[in-house]
């Protein structure tokens, strides 16, 4: 039985941190101890709690095992660039060492971990490094985001690919319409429930943002166990 999940994506700002959040709401609701972690997140605002990142905080808030901010996202990068872009201007290394450790803490206070990802599943967080590499060294099974638009069937094969290719297991994945004009919606789904290895968790239709939270309803997590 798995005990963590990395939440990666076809393309940036394709609802990660929708799903993220929306798995953790489902699996608190079954009693399950949950902790939602944000390794890297570029773009965060200096607020009066310090550095923060608005998806951290999503995930901070719908988690059951209540951290601080530094466990939840321990790399906060101000600049809303590329993470190995805004850590060069900023002059912060990203150690794995530090991911790695981060990530034991949660496991130790929760039940379940859901680490989500930056950008894509390539999203480099140096020259010569992407945070996919850590994934890898921690083996952490992985849920995948389709921001189903017109582009995504290419973005989604592409992706899959790379994964298998990185020798790590696809364990679900989910539609999430990020296009509410998108046309043949259920001839794309048909194709990518062909193409992906991996059982559909759900379909999350175009929600307004105060009805974000409600995303878990459209999940069915039991596929992941």
């Amino acid at each position: 039985m798995i005990n963590s999940v990395f939440i990666t994506g076809t393309d940036t700002d394709v609802g990660k941190t929708v799903v993220s959040q929306a798995i953790l709401i489902a699996l608190t609701k079954q009693g399950v101890k949950t902790s939602g972690l944000k390794p890297v997140a570029a773009g965060c605002e200096i607020t009066e709690q310090g550095m923060t990142n608005n998806d951290a905080l999503y995930l901070q808030n719908a988690s059951s095992v209540k951290l601080g901010y530094a466990l939840v996202n321990p790399y906060t990068l101000e600049l809303p660039a590329s993470p190995h872009i805004a850590a060069e201007k900023e002059r912060v290394n990203i150690d794995f060492n530090i991911l790695s450790s981060v990530l034991f803490q949660h496991r130790q206070q929760a039940e379940f971990v859901v680490v989500e990802g930056a950008g894509g599943w390539r999203v480099p967080i140096s020259k010569e490094d992407c945070l996919s590499s850590w994934v890898q060294q921690e083996q952490l099974p992985v849920v995948l985001v389709v921001g189903v638009k017109l582009g995504c069937l290419n973005h989604t094969m592409l992706t899959v690919e790379t994964i298998q290719k990185d020798g790590l297991v696809i364990v679900g994945w989910v539609a999430n319409m990020i296009d509410p004009d998108v046309k043949y919606y259920s001839e794309m789904i048909q194709l990518l429930e062909e193409k992906i290895p991996a059982p559909k968790l759900g379909e999350i239709p175009y929600l307004s943002e105060e009805n974000l939270p409600l995303a878990y309803q459209c999940l069915d997590i039991s596929l992941l166990f």
